[in-house]
């Protein structure tokens, strides 16, 4: 810098800044040197290197409605934003309060904030911070131009991550999707040079993501040093200022060392002695002296504050040591039918929302409709009647999807809506989470069952998000996803594997086998304080057995609440879906009394019905498309089993597909799939038992 040292800015509150770098300091010290050795603490990463960037930064986050997406290394961030320092080491010892009430790594940040910024919940995988930091800028868009909440005009959306990071998935889809959509975007890249031991070249080409992307359109690129006080504070102002006049999103790139390893455990023997040497050099705590100490501040002073920050650290760990064990009544709860209150950020109830009046009772309609057009006027209605309702995904726009349910709903909301994604599931899953976190009910659209595969890290983060955070935040959305077999199969349109997403912690799963079930399964979906994920068959969408009359605007199904499609004595059936139909196509050939239960939802699924039907007929049959290794008949057999023991007067049966793929061959599907004539022979075979 040609600046004279100590002579620019002196407007800047750097008394702050030093009291806040120098706390920093003090807590990863009593950490590494008493509190990881004595195992209070079980997880440390040292933000050693990081502090002066992550400080200034945080006190350019000057409007309430302004997130930071944060990751491991972020506590520096977290000080300036006004989180108390017993409570983040609290956090690292497990103990009550804190980030999460001892239920995640101490470092696994968030921050609701109070009429002051908020920082996003973190996850503990690399480069999921991003998406979901996205999906909250255009949160910050929509909230400010279509809602007219202009007190959002200023606000910003910035997402840290070191080097590693740029690697991922996340981290390009979230650059693609702020540059297309022009979003109130800062990515903040902490370039340290080490993704634990791997060489930022390994990361990225030349190891400087900011030279790859210069030509990135509608991206604006800074780049320094993260060391120098005068050089960072510039930057920073430069970077939040262009993206809060909505001059675009912008990348900054800053360079500092990491003066620690990864983790206490990293010895860093990888690095070599004059490396070490060299950053220890550049550390930007003793550029910040000497860029303060005699001009600004005296060595006194100095040393002053420097006692004081680790006295204000000791006494912290102290306290948060005497911290009561977390309390474990609401341990269990992942979903907010187990917590008293609502959460304080994310959905339409943290924001005040009444759900409208439903009912439970079809309305009659003589015209029977199919589940497309079901989910198509469920989908219109709601966005009618309430404005936080989000429509979007790949084709979901002016082609009204590749399945036709949303046709027309863009031309008559229009594109801030319902709109057109850019193909990344990951993308759409992460920009759903952040538009949840900023008010919004999202409804995400997944073309095929099988696309969700590289969404699975957004979708498992978000069903945890209100138990990770201990209902401090909630991400409820509904995520469309078609899938099962049609008029003919193959491995990757064909999936159905909805037990892979009724493991998923924290989601609601749905699964009609009709239209009338899927515009009110659908509807409870949309008002649900929870994620769903909601199961279109494609064999169902437009197949005369599903077609049903709509049953109204008011119409829902509550979750766990199964359906007897018909009445029985000698056996019991319990499936879902498209096997419906062929249920009852066998149980009507069939000279037994089969009475058959259609979960509708399994998760949660309907005990009680299926129980009180097992002790009715003795005798239980379990069919579903799934493959048979695990799938969720499984689990109902387990639970009929566990618990229904002494009732059953044969075996519990379950017929499903073979542990393969759905062959594209017609015939071959046909072989494999459950049929009518299969499940036929498991009802004698049961009932002769």
């Amino acid at each position: 810098m040609s600046k004279k040292k100590g002579t620019a800015n002196n407007n800047f509150d750097w008394l702050n800044v030093t009291k806040t770098m120098l706390l920093s300091r003090a807590i990863d010290e009593i950490e590494e040197t008493k509190l990881v050795p004595e195992k209070k603490v079980l997880y440390q990463f040292s933000a050693r290197g990081h502090e002066l960037a992550q400080i200034i930064l945080g006190m350019h986050l000057t409007d309430p409605n302004d997130a930071a997406s944060a990751y491991y290394r972020s506590r520096p961030l977290m000080l300036t934003l006004g989180f108390d320092a017993e409570d983040a080491i609290a956090s690292d010892m497990a103990k009550s309060g804190g980030y999460s009430n001892g239920r995640d790594i101490g470092v696994v940040c968030n921050l609701p904030g109070d009429a002051s910024p908020m920082v996003l919940p973190m996850a503990g995988d690399v480069g999921s911070q991003y998406t979901p930091a996205t999906g909250y800028a255009q949160a910050i868009e929509h909230r400010q131009k279509h809602l007219k909440d202009y007190e959002y005009s200023k606000a910003i959306s910035v997402i840290l991550g070191g080097d590693g990071s740029v690697a991922t998935n996340g981290f390009w889809s979230a650059l693609t999707m702020a540059a297309t959509l022009h979003l109130p975007v800062l990515f903040f890249v902490e370039d340290n040079g080490y993704g634990i031991s791997v060489k930022s070249g390994l990361q990225t080409p030349g190891g400087n993501i900011a030279n790859n992307l210069y030509s990135f359109k509608n991206l604006r690129i800074f780049n320094g040093d993260g060391t120098h006080p005068e050089e960072t504070l510039q930057l920073i102002g430069e970077a939040t200022g262009y993206v809060r006049k909505r001059k675009g999103p912008a990348l900054l790139r800053l360079k500092v060392p990491r003066l620690n390893g990864h983790s206490y455990q990293d010895n860093q023997a990888y690095k070599d002695d004059d490396l070490i040497k060299k950053e220890k050099k550049n550390d930007p705590l003793q550029k910040l002296k000497n860029f303060l100490v005699p001009d600004q501040i005296n060595a006194d002073k100095w040393d002053e504050l420097k006692v004081s920050a680790k006295k204000v650290a000791e006494d912290a760990a102290e306290k948060a040591w005497n911290r009561d064990e977390p309390a474990d009544d609401i341990l269990l709860s992942t979903q907010s039918s187990g917590y008293e209150n609502i959460q304080q950020v994310g959905g339409l109830y943290a924001d005040g929302y009444s759900p409208p009046e439903s009912s439970e009772k079809p309305e009659s309609e003589s015209q029977r409709i199919n589940i497309v057009e079901g989910v198509r006027r469920t989908l219109e209605h709601e966005l009618e009647i309430n404005d936080r309702v989000l429509v979007f995904g790949e084709d979901v726009g002016a082609k009204g999807g590749v399945h036709a349910a949303t046709m027309g709903l863009q031309s008559k909301f229009g594109e801030c809506r319902v709109f057109d994604t850019s193909l990344s599931e990951e993308g759409i899953i992460g920009r759903a989470v952040g538009l949840a976190y900023g008010g919004f009910m999202p409804v995400a659209e997944i073309q095929f069952r099988k696309y969700a595969d590289p969404a699975t890290e957004q979708l498992k983060n978000t069903g945890t998000i209100r138990w990770r955070t201990d209902n401090k935040f909630a991400a409820p959305m509904v995520v469309r996803m078609p899938g099962g077999f049609a008029k003919c199969g193959d491995p990757w349109h064909s999936e159905s594997n909805e037990v892979f997403f009724a493991r998923m912690i924290g989601w609601q799963v749905a699964y009609p086998s009709n239209a009338e079930d899927a515009v009110g399964l659908l509807r409870t979906a949309m008002r649900s304080n929870d994620p769903t994920i909601f199961f279109e068959h494609r064999n169902l969408l437009d197949s005369k057995y599903a077609r049903k009359p709509y049953p109204g605007d008011d119409f829902v199904v509550p979750f766990g609440k199964a359906n007897i499609l018909q009445d029985g004595e000698d056996l019991t059936i319990v499936t879902w879906g498209a096997m419906c139909e062929r249920c009852e196509q066998a149980a009507g050939e069939s000279e037994a009394s089969v009475e058959i239960i259609d979960l509708r939802t399994i998760m949660p699924w309907d005990e009680e019905m299926v129980f009180e039907s097992v002790k009715k007929t003795n005798r239980c049959l379990i069919v579903h498309e799934d493959t048979g290794t695990a799938g969720f008949g499984a689990e109902i057999n387990a639970r009929i089993s566990d618990e229904l023991f002494k009732y059953l007067d044969a075996p519990v049966q379950r017929l499903t597909m073979p542990d393969i793929p759905v062959p594209y061959n017609v015939n071959l599907m046909n072989g494999v799939l459950p049929d009518s004539d299969k499940i036929l022979k498991a009802i004698d075979k049961i009932v002769r038992y």
